[in-house]
C-alpha cells in the first residue's frame, strides 16, 4: 500500500491540515477497516488509524491471535519511536 495513495483517498488533496477533511478521512478509514477482508491490507488500515491516534485496540481489532500479537508489537514500537522523537 502507497501511504500518498491511501492518504489522497482518505483526506482528500488538502490533507491532514483540514481539520473537516481529517475527521472525514477517520470516518472513511475507520469504515474501510471495518469491513476489510484481506488481512495485509487490513493490517495497514489499522497502522494508519494508530498512527493518527484511531485505532481500535488490538485485541478487538483482530481475531486472528498473529494479527493481535502483530498490532500489539507495531503499537509498542510506533509509540516508542515518538517518545524518542519528542
Amino acid at each position: 500500500m502507497d501511504l500518498d495513495a491511501l492518504l489522497t483517498h482518505y483526506f482528500g488533496t488538502e490533507g491532514l491540515d483540514d481539520p473537516v477533511a481529517l475527521e472525514r478521512g477517520i470516518e472513511r478509514l475507520g469504515t474501510d477497516f471495518a469491513v476489510e477482508q484481506e488481512p495485509g491490507r487490513r493490517f495497514a488500515l489499522w497502522a494508519l488509524l494508530h498512527a493518527l491516534g484511531a485505532a481500535p485496540d488490538p485485541d478487538v481489532a483482530f481475531e486472528d491471535p498473529e494479527l493481535r500479537a502483530a498490532a500489539r508489537d507495531y503499537a509498542w514500537a510506533a509509540d516508542k519511536a515518538a517518545d524518542r522523537a519528542h
